[in-house]
């Protein structure tokens, strides 16, 4: 009976995918049926990029038993992969991904890279190691180089990739730079994102564009109250950034690596972030990007993520990923696929 569902669920999947290719490149919002959850994990070989796919944004299924999907030892410098950020591309096909070049291991000041990746399928990834401390002059001082993120910015046409740096003693800083457009290394030099008006340390930036008008940019307070902040700006790269009071978080304990995505066909956006001292994850949810109610008891998962992000996904993209990783274990129900709740 199982075979059966399964073998029904590919091919209404390849029906979709025949259906989506005829159409204009572009996905709609309408197309995204689903989600992809891309995390690293904990303990040995934690740190390599994991998948784990959702119906309906509050259940997630792990791709491959909850194996690597990337070797992480042939594609960074370091050996491992860590704070994995997933999006899709403007044409609708092409997705990007980077992610910290580094082992814990070997210290937290002991990286200077980030990897960047690409594909046009979800499967088959190209990669390119960035070393910031060779690439430009001036990096002597670098000590580490965190959780690099891509945004698309309107006003150029361009990806700008920005991650968080620490020169010396001083402070870590979200910095900036363009990506080429094949999305093979960085064009040019990187610049100052955000810095607090308190002049502490942040890290873990993640930026989304907010009804086509404001960036809102969630990012933790690195070293001093461990948590997740806000601050709005009308330009990715302008400075111009007002910084909102309060954490975003909804718990006492210390949190890093926050992560926000859409509902799809919905105004409501999930937070999520890394409760690392506890070993778990948590989801919020809002309408407003700005007031956060807890949701962990309306979310399951059968994996331990850590830093990671989601992406929404057509009936094509699951279709590719169920085929090259098989039907994650749980994921049984067949009106759960074409119908979320």
């Amino acid at each position: 009976m199982k075979q059966i569902k399964m073998t029904f669920i590919l091919f209404v999947l390849l029906l979709s995918s025949a259906q989506l290719s005829a159409q204009n490149s572009e996905v709609l919002e309408k197309d995204l049926t689903g989600y992809l959850f891309a995390y690293f994990g904990s303990g040995q070989n934690g740190e390599a990029i994991r998948f784990a796919i959702s119906l309906d944004g509050y259940n997630y299924y792990a791709l491959n038993d909850n194996k690597p999907v990337l070797d992480s030892k042939q594609i960074s410098s370091a050996g491992g992969l860590r704070d994995p950020h997933i999006l899709r591309a403007e044409d609708g096909k092409t997705f990007y991904m980077v992610a910290t070049d580094m082992m814990a291991s070997k210290g937290w000041d002991s990286n200077r890279a980030m990897v960047l990746m690409k594909s046009t399928d979800l499967v088959n990834w190209s990669s390119h190691v960035i070393n910031i401390q060779q690439k430009y002059a001036g990096q002597e001082e670098l000590k580490r180089v965190w959780a690099p993120q891509t945004i698309y910015e309107k006003e150029t046409g361009k990806y700008i990739v920005y991650w968080s740096m620490k020169h010396g003693d001083g402070p870590d800083i979200i910095y900036y730079a363009y990506a080429n457009s094949d999305f093979t290394d960085l064009e040019t030099e990187p610049k100052q994102l955000f810095f607090p008006k308190d002049g502490k340390p942040c890290i873990d930036g993640d930026i989304i564009h907010y009804q086509d008008s404001l960036y809102y940019m969630f990012y933790k307070t690195e070293g001093h109250g461990d948590g997740v902040k806000l601050a709005v700006s009308p330009s990715l790269t302008s400075g111009k950034w007002e910084e909102k009071e309060g954490y975003k978080q909804q718990t006492r304990e210390s949190v890093e690596g926050s992560s926000i995505f859409k509902l799809n066909n919905s105004d409501t956006y999930i937070l999520m972030y890394d409760v690392y001292r506890r070993k778990e994850f948590h989801f919020t949810k809002s309408e407003d990007l700005e007031n956060f109610t807890p949701i962990d008891h309306e979310i399951s998962m059968n994996f331990k993520p850590r830093h990671g992000s989601v992406v929404s996904v057509t009936n094509a993209d699951l279709r590719r990923l169920i085929l090259k990783w098989g039907k994650p274990e749980g994921l049984s129900q067949l009106n759960l696929l074409f119908h979320p709740s």
